[in-house]
């Protein structure tokens, strides 16, 4: 799976942790392996798109974001 670079602005904490558990969440809803990598890649971009900086360091992803 490839996609385009998100341009570096700040760090992003918990990238692969939130891939990861995505990934599980939709196989655990019955999608299949492909459609469910992709599904969470999406969720993912989108989630470092809109991530907010809380406090000092690394912004917090939006695991709120609703993909559309």
């Amino acid at each position: 799976f490839s996609a385009a670079r998100i341009p570096r602005r700040m760090s992003v904490h918990g990238t692969g942790c939130a891939l990861s558990a995505a990934i599980a969440a939709l196989l655990a809803l019955g999608r299949p392996l492909e459609d469910a990598v992709q599904g969470a890649k999406a969720f993912v971009t989108a989630a470092i798109e809109g991530a907010k900086p809380i406090g000092r360091g690394a912004r917090q992803l939006d695991f709120l974001v609703r993909l559309e």
